[in-house]
């Protein structure tokens, strides 16, 4: 048995599934892809399926997308189950899952890249974390085409970067008035949901198990630490679900 992910070291799509793989102690080994260059590697594995990561390889098995990731494996290795046997808790859990995928890990990206992207010299070597070293040389030298290229594809501007910052914030209310009443998100027992909630908003509270050299404080654009400031009540409910179960 041979576990393959193909990923962006800087994604938290990609950080579901290496918090799944890890939390179900499988060995595995990382593929880490440069964004742009990604998408001829990601087409031929899936045979044009998908241009996105996370991607999974097993024995020639090939599965796309982090949530058809965890059905995958829960199936496969039924052992810690992240997946809630009892039927309500399952629908609420796949539920949380699907809003969160939809909401939070578009709203987290489309902010913090608004912001980041001002600063090449701090976010490239989060884009090119765990590649080769001459990939941050290069994406250096084109990043301009770079931002333009992400902030098209992902519909990155000042609007939607404020609308962003609106969302993130609202599932944050949401998200610790739950968990100030229960433990978990759904059923009895930690899950798909609570993984998905904490790991979409990591590059928030920056855990050091994700494999990027975060930004120092001082680095950080001021408006995200402004806004880092006074969410961190909020956040620091996410990051003890990460710091328990990670």
């Amino acid at each position: 048995m041979a576990l393959r992910l193909y990923q962006f070291a800087i994604s938290h799509y990609c950080e579901k599934i290496r918090w799944a793989l890890d939390y179900k102690t499988l060995n595995y080994e990382t593929t880490n892809l440069l964004p742009g260059q990604h998408v001829k590697t990601v087409q031929k594995l899936t045979k044009g399926a998908s241009t996105s990561v996370p991607v999974l390889v097993r024995d020639g098995e090939v599965i796309h997308g982090s949530s058809n990731i965890l059905d995958y494996l829960d199936k496969t290795f039924p052992d810690r189950p992240l997946t809630p046997v009892d039927e309500p808790a399952r629908t609420q859990a796949l539920a949380w899952e699907k809003r969160l995928d939809e909401e939070a890990g578009p709203a987290v990206r489309c902010y913090s890249y608004h912001h980041f992207l001002q600063r090449p010299k701090i976010v490239v070597p989060l884009l090119t974390a765990g590649t080769p070293f001459y990939n941050r040389i290069v994406l250096s030298l084109v990043f301009s085409r770079v931002d333009e290229t992400m902030r098209k594809w992902m519909k990155i501007n000042e609007k939607t970067a404020e609308e962003s910052r609106k969302v993130m914030e609202g599932l944050l209310i949401e998200l610790a008035e739950i968990y100030s009443r229960q433990p978990f998100l759904a059923g009895e027992s930690f899950s798909r949901a609570d993984l998905t909630a904490a790991a979409l908003f990591a590059p928030l509270f920056q855990p050091e198990a994700y494999p990027v050299p975060w930004p120092k404080p001082a680095r950080i654009p001021k408006e995200i630490q402004n806004w880092l400031n006074e969410w961190q009540p909020k956040l620091q409910v996410l990051s003890r679900v990460y710091s328990d179960y990670r």
